[in-house]
């Protein structure tokens, strides 16, 4: 399997594409194409444990990984002591028609983890595969979720370092504290001053900067992304939407070939773009439902042809969303463009330059084939996070809410009641102040800190505490670095400095 650039660069291995993160030209790895998984190996998924299925994924894009190594990568990455489920990826029945996907059982309690337990173990072989002796750096931009995720996986694995930019006040307590506490002789965490479209862009810049690989090279390094733009990020997402599949034809929710809808709280793009993945090697899906928060960049989008960042930028209760360049969006568009690597080339010049690029009325046509969006407000978002709960006693995250809410919405302006599964991405005790003020009001949470709050909601819903979330009320801050969104370049240099 050789992987392309979305703005036309030449061919390279999953493992090039693993180890280099992005390519040269600036674009994004794309596979030459989607291994089509049939209905009776679709049909044997359902006999599999969460290893089993994964491996039968990856080893159709990972050609130049053994399978062996594929399978120690995953019981590594899968251990069973760093997920509090045996299942991995569990799919709860909500209703007849509704069931929930729960992704945040990995040691970050977020849906990152699923990857970023992974994507170490693929690093370090991509390295050795292609006689890279260099530290490999990475260089990671997060809304959240992701830089934990990464400085977990990452932390004191050799022949690596981890460097984390986050936005100083775009993230919750608790996923603050999740970064900053984080041990490990080669992991750096620097607050940004400014939003994540800040952070990311700045990253990128780094990555396509000559002068800063030169300065990075003479470190005896080289870089590297945990970021979505990472096909080794991407690809173990795909997996669990079929795991999900192979879940509802084991519980009889469906039969197979029996279509499903999956929605999908929606920021950088990444984890919707691997259900589209898994739509386009075969996973019986009709609709992709793109949720965002009132950052509502892609539901514009899907709904105009326009992409147009010229817009305010929220802060809201689900701030791993408040993204407005989806950085995956453009693997996407190299699909709707027929793989034209110019005209993507094109568009995201325009975007640079003028914020904003247009697709036009066919090609939106084929979006809308595909894809449906929505999104909710922080108060629609409450409001779905106390229905769910006082119905059916589930306690869900601002963004699985926001989820929740799209797919109400949906189905009532489509009537579509297809059997929709719900793409949870976090504990709900990653943002308990949120939580706890939306199942019992404002006033509940006044007052109280993220630890309060916590185990206000555990006596409230007997859901437990994770034990992650416990043990940060007594680890210490090591890492206080901030910078300008100018000044990402010195502190990464800083950092590597030990500065």
């Amino acid at each position: 399997m050789s992987f392309f650039s979305t703005r036309g660069g030449a061919a390279v291995t999953a493992s090039q594409a693993i180890l280099y993160g992005l390519a040269p030209d600036g674009g994004l790895y794309v596979p030459a194409m989607f291994p089509p998984i049939s209905q009776e190996k679709l049909a044997s998924l359902t006999e599999m444990d969460y290893c089993q299925r994964a491996s039968t994924i990856l080893r159709t894009y990972l050609e130049d990984f053994t399978i062996p190594e594929i399978d120690a990568a995953l019981a590594a990455a899968y251990d069973k002591a760093k997920f509090d489920d045996p299942a991995i990826a569990p799919t709860k029945k909500l209703t007849a028609d509704t069931f929930v996907l729960e992704l945040f059982h990995g040691p970050t309690l977020a849906f990152k983890d699923m990857a970023l337990q992974l994507l170490p173990h693929l690093t370090t072989l991509s390295a050795k595969k292609n006689g890279e002796e260099r530290e490999v750096s990475i260089l990671v931009a997060t809304s959240g979720d992701t830089g934990k995720a990464a400085l977990e996986g990452f932390k004191d694995v050799p022949g690596t370092s981890c460097t984390v930019f986050y936005p100083t006040d775009g993230v919750s307590d608790v996923q603050k504290l999740q970064m900053t506490t984080t041990g490990g002789d080669n992991t750096h965490v620097i607050a940004i001053n400014g939003n994540f479209d800040d952070a990311q862009t700045g990253v990128k810049t780094l990555f396509g900067s000559a002068d800063f690989a030169e300065k990075v090279n003479a470190q005896g390094k080289v870089l590297s992304s945990a970021n979505s733009i990472n096909f080794g990020r991407l690809v173990p997402q795909i997996v669990y939407y079929f795991s999900a599949y192979a879940d509802l034809l084991n519980q009889g929710a469906i039969a197979l070939g029996d279509e499903v809808n999956f929605v999908v709280p929606t920021g950088n793009f990444g984890n919707i773009l691997a259900a589209y993945y898994a739509r386009s090697m075969g996973l019986p899906v009709k609709k992709l439902i793109c949720a965002s928060n009132r950052n509502n960049v892609l539901t514009d989008f899907f709904r105009e042809g326009v992409y147009d960042t010229r817009r305010v930028f929220y802060k809201t209760t689900s701030p791993s969303m408040d993204i407005l360049i989806s950085s995956n969006l453009e693997r996407l568009l190299f699909e709707c463009a027929d793989r034209d690597g110019e005209l993507i080339a094109t568009w995201m010049k325009q975007l640079k330059e003028s914020y904003s690029y247009c697709i036009g009325e066919q090609r939106l046509e084929w979006m809308n084939s595909v894809f449906a969006a929505g999104y909710a407000d922080d108060k629609e978002c409450a409001q779905e996070i106390r229905a769910r709960f006082d119905t059916y006693g589930y306690l869900m995250d601002t963004h699985t809410a926001v989820a929740s809410r799209v797919l109400r919405e949906y189905r009532e302006k489509t009537g579509d009641n297809t059997v929709a599964v719900i793409v949870s991405t976090a504990s709900p005790y990653k943002f308990a102040q949120d939580v706890l003020s939306a199942v019992k009001g404002e006033e509940a949470a006044e007052g109280m800190d993220a630890f309060q709050c916590s185990d206000a909601l555990e006596a409230l819903s007997g859901m437990p505490v994770p034990q992650q979330v416990r043990e940060l009320r007594s680890l210490p801050v090591r890492h206080k670095a901030q910078c300008e969104k100018d000044g990402m370049a010195e502190a990464v240099m800083n950092a590597f400095a030990g500065k």
